[in-house]
């Protein structure tokens, strides 16, 4: 694997992305501007409900882009309407609704697009949201529904003969895979697909970036990883000192990596007990998690973290039902009509997958996700420099600081799984 690394998600219905915002993004005006700031909430605290739900049923490491997800479900919500809409909107937490919501979260898509750029022109960074819909070949689709996604989603839409059900999957996966630099290979599993397949609505996010401050790889040796109390693995720590934002409490310590052009930056939240993870997962909440972003200080850190890569993935149907939308995976109640008045229409699946990488250079990650339709405590004063060693169980979170979007999310368990 190339040594500078980076950030990728794809899903299957478009997400939006939010946390505690660095500046307000340029271009927009203030009315906008708020109107973003309110997706990217809602956004958030979606992303921190979905992350304590996966994270009290799975163990061991996991990774995923709530924004793929988030994205993707919004572009299915375009097309639901009556009860299997107010469902999906309070789920999603949508804090608008139609041509506003649209409006706002293609704001959110056309400002992730959109990276600084250095003398040459290039991107400092690479980060990519792309969207599409696979309708069935010959399937009437409401010409709104097409036309809202193509506008606010930038969506492609593609036609597919879902009776060849392998040469389907193989297109649909082709094209995440493209969009995710290879990173998300065989999102769609065998067997998901079948004739009874009307549509697909897919989303990528890939983001590659160089830390501002990278790790000199001559700093990195092979350390003990601490499992849990009685249990170690060796891993490749990295290390560095400098000035990074930072806060601490009686239970946790946090940092603030910045990417190149400090647009984007890594979070990660240490526990204190080796064994602390889960009651820090527990305390997530969309103010708690502000009020810890707004009490990081620029302070000397002498700083260890361990080289990781992984993947996770998810069928998140049940999840989603738990969480309020279930008309929409009910093929008597869900209510499609915004999509197509041909037929009934419900959600059959939703998919998810998630890689990441952290080295020395920097982050790679990649997420995809795909649904289915088918008929029917204070901080401590500061001390200097501080100590912070990653050298068991964390909580981490890429964001996009102006949007304040939570791009990816995850925590790391264990280096060498």
């Amino acid at each position: 694997m190339h040594p500078k690394k980076a950030a990728a998600a794809a899903a299957i219905l478009l997400s939006a992305l939010p946390i505690a915002r660095a500046a307000p993004p340029a271009g927009p005006d203030d009315a906008a501007r708020r109107k973003i700031a309110a997706v990217a909430d809602g956004a958030n605290a979606f992303a921190l409900d979905l992350y304590a739900r996966l994270a009290a049923r799975d163990e061991g490491n996991l990774f995923l882009s709530p924004a793929s997800i988030h994205t993707v479900l919004a572009m299915t919500y375009a097309g639901a309407r009556h009860r299997t809409a107010e469902q999906m909107a309070a789920t999603l937490r949508f804090p608008l609704e139609g041509a506003e919501l649209h409006g706002a979260l293609a704001s959110v898509v056309r400002l992730l697009n959109d990276p600084p750029k250095d003398h040459t022109g290039a991107g400092l960074y690479e980060l990519v949201v792309a969207n599409a819909l696979w309708g069935r070949q010959g399937q009437a689709f409401q010409k709104e529904f097409l036309a809202l996604v193509r506008s606010r989603y930038g969506a492609g839409v593609f036609g597919v003969d879902f009776a060849k059900t392998e040469q389907a999957r193989k297109t649909i996966n082709d094209w995440v895979a493209r969009q995710t630099r290879r990173k998300i290979e065989d999102l769609i599993p065998p067997g998901l697909l079948n004739l009874d397949v009307r549509l697909v609505l897919t989303n990528a996010i890939y983001f590659k970036s160089d830390w501002a401050s990278t790790f000199e790889p001559r700093n990195t040796s092979e350390q003990d990883f601490k499992l849990a109390a009685d249990k170690t693995v060796r891993a490749d720590m990295m290390y560095q000192k400098g000035r990074f934002d930072y806060m601490e409490t009686d239970a946790f310590q946090a940092v603030r990596l910045p990417y190149r052009a400090d647009q984007l930056d890594m979070l990660v939240f240490l526990p204190k007990k080796v064994d602390g993870l889960a009651d820090l997962e527990k305390a997530l909440a969309p103010k708690v998690l502000a009020g810890w972003v707004a009490w990081l200080a620029r302070v000397e850190v002498r700083l260890s973290l361990p080289k990781f890569e992984f993947t996770s993935q998810f069928n998140l149907g049940r999840l989603l039902r738990a969480m309020g939308m279930a008309d929409a995976f009910d093929e008597a109640a869900a209510d499609f009509t915004g999509m197509t008045t041909a037929e009934r229409l419900f959600i059959s699946a939703v998919v998810h997958k998630a890689f990441v990488a952290v080295a020395e250079e920097g982050t790679e990650a990649a997420a995809a996700t795909a649904v289915v339709i088918a008929p029917t405590a204070m901080p401590q004063p500061a001390a200097q420099p501080k100590v912070f060693r990653a050298d068991h169980p964390f909580l981490f979170l890429i964001r996009h600081r102006a949007t304040g979007c939570i791009l990816f999310m995850g925590r790391m368990t264990n280096p060498k799984p």
